[in-house]
């Protein structure tokens, strides 16, 4: 099968249910997933990969909701993506969301517990990737004779190095658990997962794919030189030690590879950036520029997460969800104008109010018409901030996707894409990493900026290039991918006053917050069960 979207079907017949204590997870009935037929040959041990896959884009064996892999939370809620997205997005100028679920308000009011849901979800979610990549690559290792089978441990590496990477970033230090076992593990310290991860990806990069030389929805070497990049970059608050020079060097390598930045613009709307974010975009040129992407299909890998939920819960107002292939609005998600004002620069028309409406750069893609730009109301009112488009379910001929229904969604999510890789090279360069140039860095953007506008009329020079530069022209590119968080942590932004933004910190025009809020708590449920584990200062 060459396409993951229909290698993930196999998961069905893996019946794993994974009870969540620590780190150390393991399926309640490890003979599910471990029983000799499973990786009795190279193709077999292919189909038990796809579960690996599959867990970061599905939430258990039925879909949409049935025999979830994780209990005591909202099945659709608990999806990869989906928690990536609250605790990434939510939390910082990008977005603000109307529900009332509980552990929700906290997030954009970054007052979230020890107990809070969302938190505690994604330490469960990421823990059980951990728990299946650990069995995965022990099982398969008895056939790691088989050439085929030793490039689908790597592939299981680079998930679990991926995992830690995002444990890491939310949480600092937690154990490193590498083999299935019945222990209570020891807490690590970040700089010792960062290492870990580092060695992993180094250690994998020429086992796995050439580059573009993998079935679509599966990582090859380049993934591993991004996120090692990405590692790279974040290095400093992460250990304390900068790395930016070897984050320009992992950058210039993915950069150099096969992977390209789309230009094709498919539905012939003068800019290709839509096309990324497009029901096809595993077809119409898009997927050239994705270096690690999560794939679903209307009809054959339901969830209420993944870009089911980011289209779905984006439309609400007056806002017409056929326009976007699907059923219905569930209306919660809206930005602020903290981002909105990001594209101040390229505004074209404006409101009676003097409130921008229009944008020469294809990136600001903002449903305005009876949208508030200020927000007075979070909860239960939509029509405070302004809604955004950037994500649908029509393909570039304006089809709607498989699902007839209008339910589920086809678009598939780039997690790393050659533009933040980009955008990655120039931070670095800029922050004195060597072995790179301003120069290149420059071209770099306004290959991105001439995609945004359809033309070189906003290209930058040299000396527009600074880090306030970057870090707004990151907004503009990567907004609502589950890059913003981060990034207001490596600039410093996040919980300082330096900068605000509606409602950060609860206040209406926003506040400052305890700088311990740059960690998310480990979930009090693990403390309790685990006594080897230390919680984060503040919790």
């Amino acid at each position: 099968m060459n396409n993951l979207k229909k290698l993930i079907l196999i998961l069905m017949a893996l019946i794993i249910v994974s009870c969540h204590d620590d780190l150390d997870q393991y399926p309640i009935d490890p003979d599910s997933f471990t029983e000799t037929n499973v990786f009795a040959s190279a193709e077999e041990a292919r189909g038990a990969l796809a579960k690996l896959y599959a867990s970061l884009a599905l939430t258990g064996q039925e879909g949409p909701a049935g025999q979830p892999d994780i209990s005591g939370i909202d099945e659709g809620t608990s999806q990869f993506s989906r928690l990536y997205f609250s605790l990434n997005e939510l939390t910082t100028d990008n977005a603000v969301v109307g529900w009332g679920d509980p552990g929700l308000p906290n997030l954009h009011a970054m007052s979230w517990g020890a107990g809070n849901d969302f938190t505690t979800g994604m330490y469960y979610r990421l823990a059980q990737e951990v728990s299946f990549t650990n069995s995965f690559i022990s099982n398969a290792e008895a056939l790691n004779d088989n050439p085929e089978v030793q490039a689908y441990i790597a592939e299981a590496r680079f998930l679990r190095a991926f995992a830690y990477y995002n444990l890491i970033d939310f949480y600092g230090d937690v154990p490193l658990v590498t083999m299935v076992s019945t222990e209570v593990p020891e807490q690590n310290t970040r700089e010792e997962i960062f290492s870990f991860i580092e060695s992993e990806l180094l250690e994998i990069q020429d086992l796995l794919a050439e580059s573009g030389s993998a079935d679509y929805g599966r990582v090859d070497r380049v993934a591993a030189w991004a996120l090692l990049s990405k590692l790279y970059l974040n290095a400093e608050v992460w250990t304390g030690e900068e790395r930016n020079t070897d984050a320009v060097t992992y950058a210039s390598q993915a950069i150099n590879s096969s992977y390209s930045i789309n230009t094709n613009d498919a539905n012939g709307n003068g800019s290709a950036y839509d096309e990324l974010f497009l029901a096809d975009n595993d077809t119409n040129g898009a997927q050239n520029e994705f270096i690690f992407a999560l794939n679903f299909d209307g009809n054959q890998s339901r969830t209420y997460g993944g870009t089911t939920f980011l289209v779905h819960a984006a439309i609400g107002g007056s806002m017409d969800a056929s326009e976007f292939g699907v059923n219905g609005g569930w209306g919660g998600l809206r930005t602020t104008k903290a981002l909105v004002n990001k594209f101040d620069y390229a505004v074209t028309e404006e409101d009676e109010d003097g409130n921008p409406v229009e944008w020469a750069d294809a990136r600001a893609m903002f449903y305005t018409e009876g949208q508030n730009l200020e927000i007075n109301t979070i909860a239960n009112t939509f029509t405070d901030g302004y809604a955004v488009t950037k994500f649908t379910n029509l393909d570039s001929e304006g089809n709607a996707g498989n699902d007839e229904g209008g339910e589920f969604v086809d678009t598939d999510l780039p997690l790393i894409r050659l533009a933040e890789i980009y955008l990655t090279y120039a931070e670095a360069v800029l922050r004195g990493g060597s072995g790179g140039d301003v120069s290149t860095a420059v071209t770099y953007i306004n290959e991105l900026r001439e995609r945004a506008f359809g033309d070189n009329s906003r290209n930058i020079s040299a000396s527009d290039l600074d880090l306030q530069f970057i870090i707004d022209e990151r907004a503009r590119e990567l907004y609502w991918e589950g890059q913003r968080r981060t990034d207001l942590i490596r600039f410093t932004d996040f919980v300082s006053a330096d900068y605000l933004w509606p409602f950060k910190g609860g206040s209406q025009t926003g506040t400052a917050v305890d700088p311990y809020r740059r960690l998310f708590p480990l979930p009090a449920n693990i403390l309790t069960i685990n006594p080897n584990l230390t919680q984060n200062p503040g919790y």
